[in-house]
């Protein structure tokens, strides 16, 4: 058994999963991203405390962290873009001193996007493919890489980050400190911010948010449906700007935004065709995501369990 944690501007939500990649205890809090960083980690920990009410909290050997990025996997360190108080925070060694936590049982940390990546190729919308961009499309953008079939990590763990893509030079400033980014007009709440700027209101009592914009484009509103055609403009810009430095053979989308389901992949692909123009770029498979809201969950287990894969696999050719 595995411990798992998935830790987003939205929410934190921790899970026990086996082996074989199911969950089998599922805990969620809200994530109090305005607030300081010991309240931040004290939501951390309640749903540390929730898990290990669980039996099978005994026989974990694994617990994944999978959070928003940029993190730091070599210095155990986090600093959501999303999340203010965290800036190089020390989760990993608050995780591992959770009193809760056995001894032995080392935390590994990966970015929440190439979780859903190391998900989808194990599980998910990706197995069986060799290079892939997984995204998350929700209260921002990341992604992640696999690359000849293993999970590209990257230096500091942040492979695949193409939120922070420039794809407008002149676009509006982004919290990352560039202009234009790939999240600053792809992620729901851009949607929601571009739709409201064009003039569309949401319904009386209703929060102007993506999920809202995403049903009145459903009735035909055309403010509502432009926002979502521009937000997939962004995101072909990004995926096409990553095929043709990695040639990848598919782009798995999931998150909050891709329930949105025909009103984003229908442009995003119309798109794509538009920016995938070489040869051996076009044709890129655009796959929603096969996990849903427990691929950062699943793919934190992945990141852990890969070692041990990749050891096996080398003793096996031994």
């Amino acid at each position: 058994m595995y411990a798992a944690l998935d830790i987003g501007g939205t929410k934190i939500a921790g899970a026990l999963v086996d082996a074989e990649g199911r969950v089998t205890r599922r805990v969620q809090r809200p994530t109090p991203a305005k607030e300081s960083a010991r309240v931040l980690m004290g939501a951390v920990g309640e749903v540390l405390n929730s898990l290990a009410g669980d039996p099978a909290w005994a026989s974990v050997r694994g617990l994944g962290i999978a959070s928003a990025g940029p993190v730091d996997t070599v210095g155990g360190t986090v600093s959501p873009v999303n999340i203010p108080a965290w800036r190089c925070f020390p989760l990993v060694d608050e995780v591992r001193a959770h009193p809760l936590l056995a001894p032995g049982v080392e935390p590994v940390l990966v970015g929440d996007a190439v979780a859903m990546a190391a998900a989808e190729h194990w599980k998910g919308a990706a197995r069986g493919v060799d290079n892939a961009l997984c995204m998350v499309v929700s209260t921002g953008v990341g992604g992640g890489l696999v690359l000849n079939g293993r999970l590209h990590h990257g230096r500091s763990g942040n492979a695949g980050h193409i939120g922070h893509i420039s794809v407008d030079l002149d676009g509006d400033p982004c919290p990352c400190g560039a202009r234009g980014c790939v999240e600053g007009l792809a992620s729901g709440t851009a949607i929601a911010r571009r739709a409201r700027a064009a003039g569309w209101t949401p319904p009386q009592g209703e929060a102007a948010t993506a999920a809202e914009v995403a049903a009145s484009a459903r009735r035909g509103d055309a403010l509502a449906l432009a926002a979502f055609d521009r937000a997939a403009q962004a995101l072909a810009a990004g995926i096409a700007a990553t095929a043709t430095l990695v040639e990848i053979e598919a782009a798995v989308i999931g998150g909050g935004v891709a329930q949105a389901g025909d009103l984003l992949f229908t442009p995003l692909r119309r798109h794509l065709d538009t920016y995938a123009t070489l040869d051996f770029v076009r044709g890129i498979q655009v796959r929603p995501a096969a996990l849903a809201q427990d691929a950062g969950l699943v793919g934190a287990v992945a990141a852990v369990r890969e070692p041990e894969r990749l050891a096996r696999a080398g003793e096996a050719v031994a």
